[in-house]
């Protein structure tokens, strides 16, 4: 009796080892060439600004990072036929590895963009979702967030300066100035993001 048991046991298991094996499943190989990280990286950075978890400087700083990247990547392939070579590739990861710990750590700091409940506020904070939106899409470059980036820290120091001295308000001449200042970082994000300009994808 214990034998034929013992044989039974032997042959389900032999019955159900090759039936368990076309159930496995090998996962699918993961993307991670130079392109598909840059366009990673960049679509964090466009959630960072969108959700003011990236202010205005820390994204200005990570994309002039980025752009001095691209350049780099950009100058490697043309001195190779269009392609990395193994050493530079390895350059590249490591670079791109230092910017990904950046934009984590700016990203879970205690830095947020605050904008204000006012019409100043809600304008800052309508093209910072802008700015995330052309960056997504790729239709802003690297070079082009920064320097819209830049523009857009100025109007916040001066915003911050401004209160400052009027316990905590705007005059009016003040907000003139600033929508003025607005007005011509608004033209400035609309002409970037209609120029022929990309980010390489």
């Amino acid at each position: 009796m214990k034998r034929t048991l013992f044989a039974l046991t032997l042959a389900a298991v032999a019955f159900s080892g090759p039936a368990f094996a076309q159930t496995t499943t090998t996962p699918a190989p993961q993307s991670n060439t130079v392109n598909d990280r840059r366009e990673n990286q960049q679509d964090r950075i466009a959630n960072g600004v969108q959700s003011g978890q990236l202010t205005a400087g820390e994204t200005k700083n990570i994309e002039g990072r980025e752009a001095n990247l691209n350049r780099e990547i950009h100058a490697d392939r043309s001195a190779d036929d269009g392609k990395l070579t193994t050493q530079e590739r390895k350059q590249v990861n490591n670079q791109q590895n230092n910017l990904s710990k950046s934009i984590y750590t700016d990203k879970h700091n205690a830095n947020v963009a605050h904008y204000g409940n006012n019409e100043i506020g809600q304008r800052r904070e309508n093209q910072q979702d802008r700015i995330a939106q052309g960056i997504r899409s790729g239709q802003m470059t690297a070079g082009e967030t920064a320097r819209t980036e830049n523009r857009e820290q100025g109007i916040n120091q001066q915003v911050r300066a401004d209160r400052a001295a009027n316990g905590g308000k705007l005059t009016g001449p003040e907000k003139t100035q600033l929508n003025h200042q607005l007005n011509g970082s608004s033209r400035q994000i609309y002409r970037q993001k209609h120029n022929a300009a990309k980010q390489p994808k």
